[in-house]
């Protein structure tokens, strides 16, 4: 008797998809990035601004699942590099200014 393969599973795809799209970010540790505590000193101080002001000022919609989120140097300028997951599924990587 033959026996069909499983159909991968919605998340299954969802987690492929946002796999392959966050595999770009791989250029991105070559870069100087901030730590967690970095990026904090650098919104107290207001060298940057919060990650919830540059989604707004960018019109991220607020319903997308924000993945992982970075400041780096990209050229003498501070960047959010942010992995959202849309509401339609899609896994994309925003690139955005931080200050």
């Amino acid at each position: 008797m033959k026996t069909k393969a499983p159909k991968p599973s919605a998340a299954a795809a969802i987690a492929l998809a946002l796999a392959l799209a966050l595999a770009g970010t791989g250029a991105t540790q070559a870069q100087s990035c901030l730590g967690r505590q970095e990026i904090q000193e650098a919104v107290t101080s207001g060298r940057i601004m919060s990650l919830d002001a540059v989604l707004a000022s960018a019109g991220v919609d607020p319903s997308a699942e924000i993945l992982n989120v970075q400041v780096c140097d990209q050229g003498g300028q501070l960047v959010y590099i942010i992995g959202v997951l849309t509401a339609d599924g899609q896994a994309q990587n925003l690139v955005l200014n931080a200050q």
